[in-house]
């Protein structure tokens, strides 16, 4: 929100004005106001009265704009995605709706209303009119509202809601007898089309808006869905026509670099874009099936990549003692849990805690997930040769201090990052197994002595994502019998949980977003003996559980009575 200092129709003083008229009408007292001159004359005049107020806190930036409509004669209106036409947002540019903070309203008889955060700025009414070729007629309306209005269109030029892109459809154009047997020129013609560029923008838009990490685009028998996977389930969000599948396959190959006449073989790609100012990077995998290819999306966002210890949901007492195993000079730290589970966020959070300009850091990725500052990232290419084993060796080469590994598959691998922990460098890694400890015995059954297990080992992070209870609903409830057996044995008396009975804002789960649960297993003297000496699962949890170690159950545990989740997804997410 930005405040004309000139203007010809204004009211000479319109300036003082302002602050006056909010004096007047009550929405701020003359010593705020006193105060507000001052702050903007000690900034010398590089910020408006109007943004001033605002950034003080005197008054809310709708009270403020809609008084300084008043004082050009200009309306004042809230804006809501409701109130906005889809179709007169095509009427000016996207450079020029970015560049200016004006939004299209709507069109009716060649007069085109657009809502401004300057009202009486002539200058973008004249531009609009040139570019639009229509006359323009201007509500004020606040920056936010223009921008979360934007936002509902807008992930590129051409992204609407979903009911005028169904309306501007025509089927015929995507019949054939078999939607398979189109040929590549009407595969690339289709897909190049309005409706189907606006479908896929439209999904991808919304999915990274709902914070989904995985998008589906499923071919069923005469059918097609569209699945989001948020909070680690999948939720059926479309189903376009199936008429337009093959087209919106090819859509997304295009964009990704893939071949389009390939539909017989998996393939992988990539995309790359910009969503409201932040990169997102889409790894895309398809699959062929039997009514066609399955589309996988996942979703890399960036803002995500790198969270603090204690925003994951790691409790104090766990904080300090990971911090201090993660610091080791050598050895190995692994993280571990399924797929999904947060371990990659987790070793590039680790990354960024010990960074200093003293450390050479390098990775070895597939894929690298998100670009890190003074941090070298290699991604493997198993097709060109360069795997996780090859690139490991070469770093061995490079002078590293610590190295990341994206993951521990194989024997070979699994060797050279054994020879890396033992010769002086910190080695971090991931393993897939049920909890932590079973990181010996699944080194152990790859091929690594346990002699050796056991002198390199420094800790082992598992780790599991659970569902967090939506705060919009969130209520206290009495558990029955079992439930709260299972929980005391934990935690101690609990005589009330809490749950969420679902709403609209998390769509009627009783969820919305998740935290992590953990399990650190840091090992003593003793139990690396035991290691070395080839103790079994069974006996190394038997000692771990006589010395008070806490499992990924007993962390979930404590979590739900403190009513961050429930007991049923610590239960669910613990299983072994």
């Amino acid at each position: 929100m930005t405040e004309p200092t000139t203007l010809p129709s204004a009211p000479s003083g319109a300036r003082r004005q302002l602050g006056d008229r909010l004096v007047e009408d009550g929405h701020i007292t003359p010593e705020q106001l006193r105060q507000a001159l001052e702050e903007q004359a000690s900034k010398g005049h590089s910020k408006l009265l109007g943004e001033v107020i605002v950034e003080l806190g005197f008054a809310p930036e709708h009270v403020v704009l809609e008084v300084l409509a008043k004082t050009y004669g200009v309306p004042f209106a809230r804006i809501t995605p409701r109130l906005a036409d889809p179709r007169a947002i095509e009427t000016l540019p996207r450079e020029f709706i970015d560049s200016h903070g004006v939004l299209p309203l709507f069109c009716v008889d060649n007069v085109l209303t657009i809502a401004v955060s300057e009202p009486a700025n002539l200058f973008v009414v004249e531009e609009a009119e040139r570019v639009s070729g229509k006359k323009v007629q201007v509500v004020a309306s606040t920056s936010q509202d223009i921008r979360s209005t934007l936002q509902a269109y807008l992930p590129s030029a051409n992204v609407f809601v979903i009911d005028e892109i169904y309306e501007d459809l025509d089927i015929r154009q995507f019949n054939a007898p078999d939607a398979q047997a189109l040929d590549l020129s009407q595969l690339e013609q289709v897909a190049g089309q309005s409706p189907v560029i606006k479908l896929v923008n439209y999904v991808l838009f919304h999915a990274i808006q709902d914070r989904a990490s995985d998008i589906h685009i499923e071919p069923e028998d005469h059918r097609c869905r569209v699945r989001f996977r948020i909070d680690g389930r999948l939720v059926q969000k479309l189903n376009p026509p199936y008429q337009m599948h093959p087209a919106v396959v090819s859509r997304v190959k295009i964009m990704a670099g893939m071949d389009i006449s390939e539909r017989r073989m998996p393939q992988d790609g990539d995309i790359h874009v910009v969503i409201e100012g932040r990169p997102v990077d889409l790894r895309i995998s398809t699959m062929p099936g039997k009514h066609g290819e399955k589309i996988v999306i996942r979703i890399i966002d960036n803002r995500n990549a790198i969270i603090p210890f204690e925003k994951m949901g790691m409790s104090a007492e766990m904080v300090e003692p990971w911090r201090k195993v993660i610091r080791s000079s050598n050895g190995m730290v692994l993280v571990t849990g399924p797929t999904g589970s947060g371990k990659s966020s987790m070793l590039y959070s680790v990354i960024s805690e010990i960074a200093t300009d003293e450390l050479n850091i390098s990775t070895v990725e597939n894929p690298v997930e998100a670009q890190l500052t003074n941090i070298n990232q290699f991604q493997v290419n198993e097709k060109a040769g360069f795997t996780f084993a090859k690139a490991l060796r070469a770093l061995l080469r490079q002078d590293p201090d610590v190295i990341m590994v994206g993951e521990i598959r194989d024997l070979e691998t699994a060797t050279i990052a054994t020879q890396a922990a033992l010769t002086g460098h910190l080695l971090l890694s991931t393993l897939h197994t049920n909890d932590a400890v079973s990181a010996v015995t699944r080194l152990h059954n790859m091929g690594i002595e346990t002699y050796l297990v056991a002198a390199m080992l420094r800790g082992v992070l598992a780790q599991r994502l659970v569902r967090k209870i939506c705060p919009h609903c969130k209520e206290a409830y009495t558990p029955d019998a079992a439930t709260r057996e299972s929980i005391e044995a934990v935690v101690g008396p609990c005589n009330e949980l809490h749950r969420g009975p679902g709403c609209s804002r998390c769509r009627g789960t009783g969820y919305a977003g998740r935290l992590g649960i953990f399990e650190l297993f840091v090992p003593s003297e003793s139990i690396l003996e035991q290691v070395a000496a080839g103790a079994t699962l069974q006996e190394l949890r038997a000692l771990l559980s006589r010395g008070g170690h806490k499992t990924l159950r007993d962390d979930g545990m404590f979590k739900a009575a403190a009513g961050l989740t429930t007991v049923e997804e610590v239960i669910r997410a613990s299983a072994l």
